[in-house]
């Protein structure tokens, strides 16, 4: 019988040391991020800067989505909805609803989204918030509103390329800070 060793790669202590520690986000960090999104979202904007303004709101709730699954679920995306179409003063429900469908899919394909990086990330978070702008436009125009334009999706591009910085933006205070008492 011919057994073969199987190799284990052994992890040089000099890589071990410069992996990233992080500390699990607190619920009440993960409420200012998504308050200060919803205020950012609700901001006055010229109409031809409205166009590129990704929704904030969506962008935070799916980050903690695929981060964080067990800390924020479709209740938050069901009431952070209900709290942009007040805002915003449209049909009431409509924002939640594509909320729910983005963290659904969020969900159902987070465990895909966390193998790759932030970079490989971004396109599929941008067929997400695509589906969550093309659910909000079916609601409108069922409610009596008239099909918008292609500039109304710019906002998916946008938050397609706002998807890296917002994720480093928001990592940045859970990164464990180095020890100064150790080697």
């Amino acid at each position: 019988m011919n057994r073969k060793k199987t190799e284990t790669k052994k992890l040089n202590p000099g890589e071990y040391y410069k992996q990233d520690i992080y500390i699990p986000p607190t619920g009440r960090y993960i409420a200012i991020s998504l308050i200060i999104a919803l205020t950012i979202n609700f901001l006055p904007l010229p109409q031809h800067v409205l166009f590129f303004r990704p929704d904030l709101v969506a962008l935070t709730l799916i980050y903690w989505s695929v981060n964080h699954p067990h800390k924020i679920g479709m209740s938050v995306a069901f009431v952070m909805g209900l709290l942009m179409d007040v805002g915003n003063t449209s049909i009431l429900g409509q924002h939640a609803l594509a909320y729910c469908v983005a963290i659904y899919l969020t969900l159902v394909l987070g465990r895909r989204l966390r193998i790759f990086n932030l970079l490989q990330q971004a396109p599929q978070i941008g067929l997400i918030l695509l589906v969550m702008q093309i659910v909000i436009v079916l609601i409108a125009v069922l409610g009596g509103s008239r099909l918008p334009g292609w500039s109304y999706f710019f906002a998916t591009v946008a938050g397609t390329l706002l998807w890296v910085p917002l994720s480093v933006l928001l990592n940045a205070p859970l990164k464990q800070k180095s020890d100064p008492n150790t080697l």
